[in-house]
């Protein structure tokens, strides 16, 4: 379950990576910002929907989003492998939600620990509780952590079930 904070967060991050890695870039080449204010005006609105897309319950939507936002800003040669820290930001708890790991079937305890908010051992003890499902040629599967961070959260806060 999302929360406003959350949607407020997120937005607030993908202005910032689109301030810095699309638009910043140009202002430089074209020495002004005048051609740009209408362009970063828009790009805050239309990070608002992409916010909302996201954390939203439609998966292909919030898959789509996801993808369309990681070429764009983080482009490169080859498959999207972020480090684990990513995996900690607004962004990368949004795409762990929506689309698992973009580029993976299945990923390291470590990464999937990263992907959870949780340690490598809290990991190895959900795999072993079969809470997530370890991949026949090692890791945990990508899928089986999207589903645990999409499962219904337990209502009372002095019962908390991993």
């Amino acid at each position: 379950m999302t929360t406003t904070t959350d949607h407020v967060e997120l937005v607030a991050e993908l202005v910032r990576l689109l301030e810095t890695r699309i638009l910043d870039p140009l202002e430089i080449l074209l020495t002004s910002d005048e051609l740009l204010r209408p362009i970063r005006a828009r790009l805050h609105v239309e990070a608002e929907v992409w916010a909302a897309q996201l954390l939203g319950t439609d998966r292909e939507l919030a898959t789509m989003t996801a993808a369309r936002l990681i070429g764009v800003l983080f482009p490169g040669d080859g498959p999207f492998d972020p480090p684990e820290s990513w995996w900690r930001t607004a962004l990368g708890r949004a795409v762990a939600r929506s689309a698992g790991h973009p580029a993976a079937v299945t990923v390291s305890y470590s990464t999937a620990g990263a992907m959870l908010g949780i340690t490598r051992q809290g990991v190895h003890d959900l795999v072993k509780r079969g809470k997530l499902d370890k991949h026949p040629d090692g890791g945990v599967t990508t899928s089986s952590i999207r589903d645990r961070l999409n499962r219904p959260q337990e209502s009372t806060p002095w019962h908390h079930k991993t």
